[in-house]
């Protein structure tokens, strides 16, 4: 893959990436409901999460919900299926967003990995680590670091011996450091997500 010669300078990363296969990243369609599903297993463990995107799925008998078939599911129905009264309002939120402005590949596709962040963390519910995970997994960019994902600084810490008890110079180390994987910091994020076998909950 065209990631792995660059990756494979940090000698420290390149034993990683030899660990394992290489990484392919994919565009997929109906960019509400990963923002959607992001939102209902915030604060879950995998298995809880699985089975209320599961129910959620269900209201709408097999087919895709739009944006529009979300607003029209009534919030009494969505609490029903083990959502908070701030997750359904936030579900809801997306799903408005989604038809306006809206939130599709056309639309996304003209702005940087820095203005999708600040266009969609304009949606309450919706932070920063959420649009990343979008960025990187929805939407196949291919240079998105995690900082605050706490699976990429706990592998960090480890495989470069980096302090974290002065949060300041923890984050400029782990700035420097992952510059020198641009423009495939994306791919190096997964690498270490399967170092430490805590991929994220996306």
């Amino acid at each position: 893959m065209h990631y792995v010669t660059h990756l494979s300078k940090d000698k420290k990363l390149k034993k990683l990436i030899e660990q394992h296969k290489p990484v392919a990243l994919k565009k997929r369609k109906n960019l509400h409901l990963h923002l959607v599903s992001s939102i209902m297993s915030q604060q879950l463990s995998t298995k809880v999460a699985d089975v209320i995107l599961k129910r959620f799925m269900d209201l709408y008998d097999g087919s895709t919900p739009t944006p529009e078939m979300i607003i029209g599911t009534p919030f009494e129905k969505l609490r029903a299926i083990g959502l908070s009264n701030a997750k359904t309002n936030y579900v809801h939120n997306v799903a408005r967003f989604a038809m306006e402005p809206g939130m599709d590949h056309k639309k996304l596709n003209k702005m940087s990995n820095d203005e999708v962040i600040e266009y969609l963390t304009q949606i309450k519910g919706v932070g920063r680590w959420t649009t990343e995970m979008m960025l990187m997994f929805t939407l196949g960019r291919e240079d998105v670091f995690a900082i605050d994902d706490l699976g990429i600084q706990n592998a960090m810490i480890k495989l470069y011996k980096l302090d974290n008890s002065d949060k300041k110079k923890f984050r400029e180390d782990m700035l420097r450091i992952s510059q020198k994987w641009s423009p495939y910091r994306t791919y190096a994020c997964i690498h270490l997500w399967r170092w430490k076998d805590n991929s994220p909950k996306k």
